[in-house]
């Protein structure tokens, strides 16, 4: 476990780096992938889905 936290903390700072630069390259990109694969399998999953949930339900009940 103590491996991929830190391959996710490592993973989400280069992604960061990348945005920051302006410039998301294929190569950025692949990792901001990878990124997304290592939090789905990672304890805070849950946490991340409930709040992508709860974000999508306030954003349908708003009426323009």
């Amino acid at each position: 476990m103590a491996i991929s936290i830190s391959v996710v903390v490592l993973l989400l700072i280069l992604a960061v780096v990348f945005l920051r630069n302006g410039a998301l390259k294929p190569s950025h990109a692949v990792v901001c992938v990878l990124l997304g694969f290592f939090l789905s399998g990672s304890s805070m999953a849950p946490t991340i889905q409930n709040g992508l949930t709860a974000t999508a339900d306030i954003v349908s009940s708003l009426h323009p």
